[in-house]
């Protein structure tokens, strides 16, 4: 007798998303495939945070108010938590069509289309959508094998289609899109008073360092910790670091704040979709720019339609665990029938034999039967024994 074992494998639907992105934590972190720039990024403002903490804060804090490294955290926990929201989410990727829903999409598009003769190029696949009486064309996607919603596109790093994409950002380690573009703004923004407030108050330690010992006296100046590195040189690396930054980060928030202000996106911005030669007017523009922040920043959050930690499919694997050696008088009962059916079937069939077939002497065992006969079970080897 063998014991088998059943044990099932759960597969999570992330496990099988196409696409070149990465995920941790079972599905609950989603990022793309280059993380090289977000470690970076997680290095220059780490660092730079870790000096000013580590050595201007003090003085500051004892020299002017207790209150700037306390506002200065504040800016560094509020920016980092905004970067690993921007980073660790799912920016609005829209699944793609399934062999039925691909067939019936191509269906269609023959049947609207007609068939095109050889040699010539198919028109193009696109639906029109009208949009505050504005018509939007809707691009169909060769790889997802969908029509894109409005203002939804194809990155060509993740290899996904995003909802309402504004662009790939490898400084988050991720799409920018419609369900994380909030976060990667306020992330900037955050970023840009941080290096603003680091900015300013290294210069002001500088300066209230040299009005009492000078400025070559400060530049030589070496903290108590590490005598052998200048605390001037951690200043100024600060400042570097800084003055770089400020350029970048701030001129990126005044763009997209210039975007938020339009409701506009930075793909459309580039494609020049709203400006270009036809002039044609933002159809998700309310012409208020109160009310165009408050949707971009403060509307609904939709859902993530990946539903990566749903359970796709079950694998079931059979392991035998031992078996019992049977001795030749044994057999095993039928597995369809229980001792109670198999007498009761006994009795049925001794029923439907007719009494002249019933004899002491042997039988052949190929004797040919009549077709309303039914054959007669044979003793119980065991049973006749005893």
């Amino acid at each position: 007798m063998s014991v088998m074992v059943a044990r099932k494998k759960v597969v999570r639907k992330w496990e099988k998303l196409p696409g070149r992105n990465t995920f941790c934590c079972d599905g609950r972190i989603m990022m793309a495939r280059q993380k090289g720039i977000f470690y970076l990024t997680l290095f220059l403002i780490l660092g730079t945070c870790a000096l000013f903490f580590a050595f201007e804060c003090r003085y500051l804090a004892v020299q002017l108010s207790p209150a700037i490294p306390v506002f200065a955290a504040v800016l560094f926990l509020f920016a980092m938590a905004t970067l690993l929201r921007t980073s660790f989410s799912d920016p609005g990727v829209i699944p793609r069509a399934l062999p039925d829903e691909a067939a019936f999409i191509e269906m269609e598009i023959e049947a609207t289309n007609g068939t095109v003769p050889q040699g010539q190029r198919p028109p193009p696949r696109i639906k029109n959508f009208q949009i505050n009486n504005q018509i939007v064309k809707l691009k169909y996607c060769y790889t997802c094998k969908i029509f894109r919603p409005p203002r939804a596109s194809h990155c060509s790093i993740c290899d996904n289609c995003v909802e309402r994409f504004d662009h790939h950002c490898p400084w988050v380690g991720n799409c920018v899109g419609k369900r994380n573009y909030r976060y990667f703004y306020l992330f900037i923004l955050s970023l840009s008073l941080l290096t603003i407030y680091i900015f300013t108050f290294n210069i002001v330690y500088v300066a209230l360092k040299s009005l009492k010992i000078g400025f070559l006296n400060t530049l030589k100046e070496t903290p108590g910790t590490y005598p052998s590195i200048s605390l001037t040189v951690l200043t100024v690396l600060e400042v570097l670091i800084c003055f770089f930054t400020l350029w970048s980060v701030v001129g990126l928030t005044g763009f997209h704040t210039f975007l938020v202000a339009l409701n506009q996106t930075t793909n459309e911005d580039i494609k020049g979709s709203w400006t270009g030669k036809n002039r044609v007017q933002n159809p998700y523009s309310h012409g208020n720019i109160v009310k165009n922040c408050c949707e971009v920043l403060c509307g609904p959050l939709p859902p993530s339609v990946l539903d990566r930690r749903g359970i796709l499919q079950q694998e079931e694997s059979t392991a035998q665990e031992g078996s019992c050696p049977r001795g030749p008088g044994t057999q095993e009962p039928p597995a369809t029938q229980g001792p109670g059916q198999a007498q009761e079937g006994h009795s049925v069939l001794s029923l439907q034999v007719p009494a002249s077939s019933v004899s002491d002497t042997k039988m052949p065992e190929e004797k040919q039967r009549t077709p309303g006969e039914f054959p007669v079970p044979s003793p119980d080897p065991g049973r006749a024994e005893h």
